[in-house]
């Protein structure tokens, strides 16, 4: 009997452990996207590791094929390869929700054992108690962090930044070129020497893309 009641417990305390650890995986990864939607408010002046790899990789790809075809692929893969070490956010994320329905399945397997054991009601409505309180808490805190709702805002901010800002920046140097270009070819002596494209480029663009490839070079 003495054996019977201890692997009970020990079903119990595993279902509370896991359980824990999901709410826990929940409010880190939501933590995780609300910073990064804070930081996407004043991108140009971000600090975050990953949305400088987002900019830089942005104006390569941009300079090398004369522009992005569709930035709303390039944001989705971008969200898709965020990653906390060697676990991506997403995975992260499912693996809350795994984590729950495990603690729900160890609850339940503790009940089938008292119940196989002969448990009255009492001895039993624990482990259904705990399970349903589980489910209720997990997805209480699920709504409220917003895991899917942060995703989108994130992903409408570096759209807006993407598209509105930085494509911008990059387009207005080899405009300026070209007009540089034909003044340059104007057999008009009365009009000055045409600058070189490289002092088109303000010192503010060449500074942040100096940081940006010394922060991934490091």
């Amino acid at each position: 009997m003495l054996k019977e009641l201890v692997e009970q417990k020990w079903m119990m305390g595993i279902g509370i452990f896991l359980l824990v650890c999901s709410i826990f995986l929940l409010i880190m990864i939501g933590a995780l996207y609300q910073n990064l939607i804070s930081e996407t408010e004043n991108m140009s002046a971000t600090t975050n590791k990953l949305l400088k790899q987002c900019k830089l990789k942005f104006a390569n790809c941009y300079r090398m094929n004369s522009g992005v075809a569709n930035i709303s692929v390039f944001v989705d893969k971008f969200l898709n390869r965020l990653s906390l070490g060697k676990l991506s956010f997403r995975m992260l994320y499912h693996m809350s929700g795994q984590l729950m329905l495990l603690s729900v399945f160890f609850a339940g397997l503790g009940a089938c054992i008292a119940i196989v054991d002969g448990a009255v009601l009492g001895e039993i409505l624990p482990y259904y108690i705990v399970s349903l309180f589980g489910l209720y808490l997990y997805f209480s805190i699920s709504s409220m962090v917003d895991v899917k709702g942060k995703i989108g805002i994130l992903k409408v901010n570096l759209m807006d930044y993407l598209e509105n800002h930085m494509v911008n920046r990059l387009e207005i140097p080899e405009e300026e070129e070209k007009d540089i270009i034909t003044e340059a070819l104007q057999p008009d002596k009365t009009k000055k020497p045409a600058v070189s494209a490289k002092s088109i480029l303000s010192q503010m663009e060449e500074e942040e893309l100096e940081d940006l490839l010394k922060e991934l070079l490091a």
